[in-house]
């Protein structure tokens, strides 16, 4: 028996039917249709023809996990040659092809943060990771079936109650040690529940706390985040796609009012996150780390969250926004004053679309990696 077959990414074996299904899903070719021809086009009668002809025959061409990677790959240089204007990935230098590693990443796009670097390691001959996805964007069979193609694992991390609650993050887990240890399978985690919309990229204890519950019983705090190897990732955009998105939703927040997603909220975002101009993307890898005998959860995810903030590229979209914010960043101005007078302008028309409470949350997410920098730890 499987005790991972519910969250675990598929296998070769389950490729044919899952792909067969997914063909078949009207969900999955109204995602496909918006992502590929946003807009009116997608709702001319014949492109619903055209994009499901086009997916029956891209299916035949997958029957593993493999192809379906290929197919992923092709999908990321589309994306990085149509909406990037630079990729850099630094510190791979760090690390050995032949060892797995656990990378806890801040994390802004739901999808590019682990997809960008998955490329650039497949792109540098080292394995690529299992992603670890929260159950909260697997509402539909199909989009975790998506996921799954692709390496991913689900957090369960909702349930009737709190004995299902603790199973579900209890066979995470399990499962994060069986791929680290017995199958020498890197795993990829964000550093906390959700994206960071505001721009604070900060690491939850209870996250690391969830990780050690397999393994509590046996090792201490320390010694497993140590054998774990831990290397934190900081990913850094000019541009952020979903920034007005992500500003609607804090403003209303901060305003008391009830922030109700549109059914189709997620998928937009992804679509966005893919399709939506980013500028400069900055990918920072550390060295595994090591912790003291004496660290706890609070203490490994500060030093967690110090580094990955330590290693977050500025941009002049940064320094443009504090500008705005009329906040002081005189340490961190590495760009010339064209380049952020360029930036101004450029948020400046991204905040045109929003109401006054949220062009300034729009400005903070851009601002706070400056702030943060200037933190003491």
């Amino acid at each position: 028996m499987d005790p991972f077959k519910d969250i675990r990414p598929y296998k070769d074996s389950e490729v044919t039917e899952v792909v067969q299904s997914l063909v078949s899903s009207p969900s999955v070719l109204k995602a496909l249709m918006g992502l590929q021809f946003p807009g009116l086009v997608s709702k001319l009668p014949f492109m619903k023809f055209f994009v499901k002809q086009k997916l029956i025959s891209k299916a035949k061409t997958i029957n593993t996990i493999s192809d379906y990677q290929m197919l992923f790959k092709s999908l990321m240089e589309k994306v990085i040659q149509e909406s990037i204007s630079s990729f850099t990935v630094n510190g791979l230098d760090k690390l050995s092809a032949d060892d797995s590693y656990l990378f806890i990443s801040n994390h802004r796009d739901i999808t590019l943060d682990a997809a960008l670097l998955a490329f650039k390691l497949h792109q540098s001959n080292f394995q690529t990771f299992n992603i670890a996805v929260g159950n909260n964007l697997m509402e539909e069979t199909w989009a975790s079936d998506l996921f799954r193609l692709n390496k991913s694992f689900i957090i369960q991390r909702s349930g009737a109650s709190k004995k299902e609650i603790y199973s579900g993050l209890s066979m995470a887990s399990k499962f994060i040690h069986q791929s680290i240890f017995k199958e020498n399978n890197s795993v990829w985690i964000a550093q906390k529940q959700g994206r960071a919309k505001d721009g604070i990229d900060e690491t939850d204890p209870a996250l690391l706390k969830m990780i050690h519950l397999s393994e509590r019983k046996s090792q201490s705090i320390a010694s497993y985040f140590n054998s774990l190897k831990v290397v934190p990732v900081a990913v850094s955009y000019e541009y952020d796609p979903n920034d007005q998105l992500k500003a609607r939703e804090l403003c209303a927040l901060e305003s008391q009012l009830e922030y109700v997603k549109e059914n189709d909220e997620d998928l937009r975002s992804i679509a966005n996150g893919i399709t939506g101009h980013k500028g400069n993307v900055i990918i920072n890898i550390s060295h595994p780390m090591r912790f003291e005998e004496v660290d706890d959860y609070q203490a490994i995810s500060k030093k967690i969250t110090n580094l990955i903030s330590s290693m977050y590229e500025l941009q002049a979209t940064n320094i443009a926004a504090c500008n705005l914010l009329n906040i002081n960043c005189d340490d961190y101005r590495y760009f010339s004053e064209e380049d952020i007078e360029q930036a101004q302008k450029k948020l400046e028309k991204r905040m045109e679309p929003l109401m006054t409470g949220a062009r300034s949350k729009l400005l903070e997410q851009y601002a706070n990696p400056v702030i943060r920098k200037s933190i003491p730890d």
